[in-house]
């Protein structure tokens, strides 16, 4: 009973198992297969078994649907077989149709055949009619043309020429005397060519050389139309248009090529403007032109005057070798370009599509750029500020003369960019020289003045303003030497040199601002600075000089603030407009200033490094001098007196004391510790192998001269002992004199100083050595004393 309950148990597993084959995803089979190997021993075998028993169902259930559409299909394809016999009817049916349709067609086609040719005999007959008919005018048209020709009216000739050709011969061309007529009318044709060539040719070599006389007639116009716009302008005090160019029948801007006159300088009288017309014949191009047009090569007619004006583009784009030399040779180049665009421009608006105005662009074009790589590779020679003025001059008048007649001269005003570099370049190489020659003409001395006159001459040419100075009586003295009023004066000459290329660039009064402070910083900043820094290197610019270029180059720091008034005053720009470029003579006077005081610093350490060269100590000398060093004490008076000149120095005002007494007091400062690390050095040589006591004593002398020399206040203005302490190092080395306890813990400095530079005592060689028990007993003793300061 219990096998066959497990029996039934394992039939239902197997329907289920079955069931989810049938219905599950082949994909997820696998926990089901699974299960069937999991179950009790000889389920797989009796799962196959059901398994078969299923597949043997299913295909039962096939068979009989199978069975049951069999005879839908068979009745489908008898009805197929009944189509195929209607089908094979229908074509035999449509064959026969289209032969009969044929055979009724033929008929008709003939019918048509005929008629066509009898139209074609109809139109034969008119055309023989016709040509019969043209046979006499296509003889009087024959012998009018020969009577045109020898005439010389060629434009009849050849309007008479085209109607034989294109209306009468084509009517009767298969007669013999109408071929024979055809024959001859390209060799009357190219007669015709080779006449109007001539004359063109002809025509090109007068231009090329009237081009110069034409170019700068245009340019004279263009300037005397801007010089008598602008003096309207003043006069009536109001803003013009742009200013209008009127040449060759013209008004620039207008491109439809109106004629007018314009005023040439008084608005009473009128001058008739000249016209290109005047100066050159251009019916040779006009003929040839129109000859060419009616031949049929206006092309080629084109195509000929381009290229043979583009040779000579080319010829008048090459300038002279020698054209920087001198303006006359601007001046005929620019003349020459102008006055070929001035013909092209001519030829562009009087005939119609011999040039256009993209051919006149790309001239213009390629002309622009080898005009800017001319004006940039020859001004490059240019060293005078004034020609490189009066080129640019040129470039301005060539420029609006060009613009008058519709070119774009936008590059050029930027080529005047790279100009106004050069004139600034040869401007402050200029300046340079003479900056050079003012400083080499001071005499670094305070301006005397000895009376109004003479004061007001000064403040006239520098703006001078010191209370203290204008108090005091005359004859007096400025602060400033005589360099200062020339120097300001020439930045304000090379300001308005620099205003001069501003002029007629089309800039507005901002940009114009900008240029000038631009240019001026570089004055101030490259060649003023430079100038100074080269003055205060010369070896023969003494003390007195230096602290007198501190002095000056105070006063003109002061002063850049009236320079930037100066600069606003003539561009009429306000100081608080936006992006204002400030000028940097404020940093250029204080680096100059400072430099100065370096140097006077470096000069009186060079002085101390001469003297210093010839102490001649005896380091092993029993007993000092009792005495100072020579070579000290002459040094120590090279300094009072030269302290001493900055002390006696005029200063006619707080400032000016405040700034020399500064400069003092740092020199003297300096020259104190340079003196002091000098003599330290000296004792710690490492070629000095030992020092006596004696030698010490009379080191200590010298030491003692020093510090009477600070403590004496060479200059005033130290607070107490503040001098001195630039020795202090130099005192704790010595404290193993009479005064060593007091500086007890120098001495460890000193010893180990003394050791790291290799100076050997002879006690400290007997503790290392057995050799040293010979030493002398003098010297042993004064190192005992030694060893005993530094203990305490």
């Amino acid at each position: 009973m219990a096998e066959s309950s497990g029996s039934l148990e394992t039939v239902t597993e197997h329907e289920r198992i079955l069931q989810e084959i049938e219905n599950t995803d082949t994909a997820c089979l696998g926990p089901t297969l699974r299960s069937v190997y999991n179950d009790q021993p000889n389920a797989h075998q009796r799962f196959m078994e059901k398994l078969d028993t299923r597949i043997r169902n299913h295909d039962r259930e096939i068979e009989k649907m199978c069975n049951f559409h069999h005879q839908g299909f068979v009745e489908a394809i008898n009805e197929l077989l009944k189509v195929r016999a209607d089908a094979g009817k229908l074509k035999v049916q449509v064959t026969d149709t289209n032969r009969r349709l044929q055979d009724a067609g033929k008929e008709v086609i003939a019918k048509t055949e005929e008629s066509v040719r009898c139209r074609i005999q109809t139109r034969n007959i008119a055309t023989v009619i016709d040509k019969l008919q043209l046979c006499l005018p296509v003889l009087e048209m024959y012998s009018k043309l020969k009577e045109q020709i020898s005439g010389k009216r060629y434009y009849s000739a050849l309007k008479t020429m085209e109607q034989l050709e294109n209306i009468y011969l084509p009517k009767v061309s298969q007669y013999r005397f109408c071929q024979i007529m055809g024959e001859n009318l390209p060799k009357l044709r190219e007669e015709i060519k080779e006449i109007s060539m001539s004359g063109l040719k002809d025509f090109l070599e007068s231009i090329r050389k009237h081009s110069d006389k034409i170019g700068e007639t245009a340019m004279r116009q263009a300037q005397q139309q801007k010089t008598f716009q602008v003096a309207l302008h003043k006069k009536n005090n109001v803003n013009l248009k742009k200013s209008k160019i009127i040449f060759n029948g013209h008004i620039s801007g207008d491109k439809n090529g109106v004629k007018s006159k314009y005023v040439a300088g008084n608005e009473d009288t009128e001058e008739e403007v000249l016209n290109v017309q005047d100066l050159v014949d251009f019916s040779p191009v006009y003929r040839c032109l129109h000859i060419y047009s009616i031949l049929g090569d206006k092309e080629v007619f084109e195509n000929y005057y381009r290229k043979q004006r583009r040779k000579q583009a080319r010829l008048v784009l090459q300038p002279q070798s020698n054209m920087h030399e001198t303006v006359e040779g601007y001046r005929k180049y620019f003349s020459q370009i102008a006055g070929f665009f001035v013909v092209e421009d001519h030829i562009l608006h009087v005939t119609q599509g011999l040039v256009t105005g993209i051919y006149t662009a790309e001239l213009w074009n390629m002309a622009q750029s080898k005009i800017i790589a001319v004006l940039r590779t020859h001004s490059s020679y240019c060293t005078d500020p004034d020609l490189v003025l009066e080129l640019k001059n040129l470039i301005v008048v060539f420029a609006d003369t060009l613009q008058g007649f519709g070119f774009p001269v936008t590059r050029l005003f930027d080529l005047l960019f790279e100009v106004r570099d050069r004139y600034n370049e040869t401007l402050l190489k200029k300046w340079a020289g003479i900056f050079r020659n003012i400083f080499e003409a001071d005499n670094y001395s305070p301006i005397p003045v000895a009376n109004e006159v003479e004061y007001r001459n000064v403040i006239s040419k520098f703006p001078f303003q010191d209370t203290e100075t204008d108090k005091k009586p005359f004859p007096k003295k400025l602060p400033i030497s005589q360099s200062v009023p020339q120097i300001y004066s020439q930045v304000k000459e090379f300001i308005y040199a620099s205003l001069k290329f501003s002029e007629s660039l089309h800039r507005s009064s901002t940009e114009i601002d900008d240029m000038l402070r631009k240019s001026s910083n570089l004055l101030l900043t490259r060649t003023l600075s430079g100038s100074l820094q080269n003055v205060i290197k010369k070896p023969h610019i003494g003390l007195t000089e230096l602290v007198q270029i501190i002095i000056n180059t105070t006063h003109l720091e002061q002063a850049c603030k009236y320079l930037e008034e100066f600069i606003t005053n003539i561009t009429n720009i306000s100081p608080e407009t936006v992006h204002t470029t400030r000028l940097y003579g404020l940093s250029t006077f204080k680096d100059a200033r400072h430099s100065a005081e370096e140097e006077i610093y470096t000069k009186l350490n060079q002085k101390i490094d001469e003297f210093i060269p010839l102490a001649d100590y005896d380091w092993t000398m029993s007993e000092p001098d009792g005495r100072a060093s020579g070579y000290l004490m002459d040094l120590i008076n090279f300094l009072r007196s030269t302290f001493q000149v900055f002390t006696n120095l005029p200063n006619n005002s707080n400032d000016h004391a405040a700034m020399s007494g500064k400069v003092a007091q740092t020199a003297c400062m300096s020259t104190c510790k340079h003196l002091s690390t000098s003599l330290t050095q000296m004792l710690l040589d490492s070629d000095l192998k030992q020092i006596s006591m004696g030698a010490i004593q009379q080191f200590n002398l010298d030491v003692i001269q020093c510090e009477l020399f600070a403590s004496s206040d060479p200059v005033p203005g130290f607070q107490e002992d503040t001098l001195q302490l630039a020795f202090i190092d130099l005192r704790q080395i010595l404290c193993f004199s009479a005064a060593g306890p007091v500086y007890g813990m120098g001495l460890v400095s000193l010893l180990s100083r003394l050791w790291a530079a290799n100076l050997q005592i002879s006690e400290s060689e007997s503790k290392h050595s057995p050799d040293s028990a010979g030493e002398d007993e003098g010297q042993q003793q004064e190192e005992q004393h030694l060893f005993s300061v530094q203990k305490k």
